[in-house]
C-alpha cells in the first residue's frame, strides 16, 4: 500500500470522526435547547398552580395551554412562543436520535425498551411542539387538557372494549405516575447530571429541585390516572380529567389548597430542575 493512499485513509477516518463530532455537538445543543422550553412551561404551569390556590379558582388553566397564554400576553409574546416551539422541537429531534441510534443512559441494558421509550417521548414532544407553533401561529392549537382528556375518553369508550382501553390505559397513567414519583424520591436523576465541579450548594439545590419537583409531577401523572379509571368503570367521559382539572382537585382534598399549593411549587422547581438538566446532563 502506498503512502499516498495511507495518507488518504487516514483523512477520510478523520473527516468521519470530525462529522461525527459535529453532529453530536448538535444533538447536545438540540437536548439543551428542548430542556430549556420543558422548564419554561413547568415553571409557568407551577406559578399558575399556586395562583389558582391563592385566588379561589382564578389565575388561568394550570396546564400547558396556560403556560402559553401566559407567554403570549407578554411583550413579544409571538416570538417567545416560536422560540418555546424550536426548542420542544430540539427535544422531538433530540429524543428521536436517541430512539433511532440508542442512549448512553441506557448502558447497554434493555437497549430495546429504552428505545421504545425514546420513541414515546419523541412523539410526545413531537405533539406539543405542533401544539405551540399553532398557538403562536395564532390558530389557538389544541383544547385545553381538560377537553382534550374528556374528547379522547370519549373516543375511546365508543370502540370495541372501549372501557377496558381507557382504564388500561388509566392505569398505566397512575403506574407512570408511581414511577417517577418513587425515582425522584431515590435521586435517580444524579446518575443522569455531571455532578463534577458543581459547587456543594448548587448540588443541593438541583438535588431538592429534582425530587420534589419529580414527586409533584409523578402525582399529578397519577391523579390524571385515577379520574380516567373512573371514567371507565362508570362509563362517562366526563369524568376524565386533564392536567388543569386534576391540579384544581388537589384543593378539594382534607388538606385543603395547600396540597395544591405544594404541587405547584413542585412543578415550579421541576422548571428549574429542568434548567439545571439543560447545563449539567450528560449528554
Amino acid at each position: 500500500m502506498s503512502a499516498q493512499t495511507q495518507r488518504g485513509r487516514r483523512a477520510a477516518r478523520s473527516a468521519r470522526t470530525a462529522g461525527g463530532s459535529t453532529r453530536r455537538a448538535g444533538m447536545r445543543s438540540a437536548a439543551r435547547a428542548g430542556f430549556v422550553a420543558r422548564g419554561v412551561v413547568y415553571l409557568l404551569v407551577g406559578c399558575i398552580a399556586i395562583s389558582v390556590a391563592a385566588g379561589a379558582g382564578g389565575g388561568g388553566e394550570a396546564d400547558r395551554q396556560g403556560a402559553l397564554h401566559q407567554i403570549a400576553a407578554q411583550p413579544y409574546g409571538t416570538a417567545l412562543l416560536w422560540i418555546l416551539a424550536v426548542g420542544f422541537a430540539c427535544m422531538t429531534l433530540w429524543r428521536g436520535a436517541q430512539a433511532a441510534f440508542g442512549s448512553k443512559s441506557s448502558g447497554g441494558k434493555n437497549a430495546t425498551g429504552s428505545r421504545l421509550l425514546n420513541a414515546a417521548r419523541a412523539f410526545f414532544y413531537g405533539f406539543v411542539c405542533w401544539g405551540t407553533a399553532a398557538y403562536a401561529a395564532g390558530s389557538g392549537g389544541s383544547d385545553g387538557s381538560n377537553q382534550e382528556s374528556k374528547d379522547w375518553t370519549a373516543s375511546a369508550l365508543k370502540l370495541p372494549a372501549g372501557r377496558w382501553l381507557v382504564g388500561i390505559v388509566g392505569v398505566g397513567f397512575v403506574v407512570v405516575g408511581l414511577v417517577l414519583a418513587a425515582r425522584a424520591a431515590q435521586r435517580r436523576f444524579l446518575k443522569k447530571l455531571e455532578l463534577r465541579g458543581m459547587a456543594t450548594r448548587t448540588r443541593t439545590a438541583v438535588t431538592v429541585a429534582g425530587a420534589a419537583g419529580g414527586i409533584a409531577r409523578g402525582a399529578v401523572f397519577a391523579g390524571a390516572g385515577v379520574f380516567i379509571v373512573v371514567a371507565a368503570v362508570r362509563f362517562d367521559p366526563n369524568r376524565a380529567k386533564g392536567m388543569d382539572a386534576t391540579l384544581r382537585s388537589f384543593a378539594h382534598t382534607p388538606a385543603g389548597p395547600w396540597l395544591l399549593v405544594l404541587t405547584g411549587v413542585g412543578l415550579a422547581l421541576f422548571g428549574l430542575f429542568s434548567f439545571a438538566s439543560a447545563r449539567w446532563r450528560r449528554l
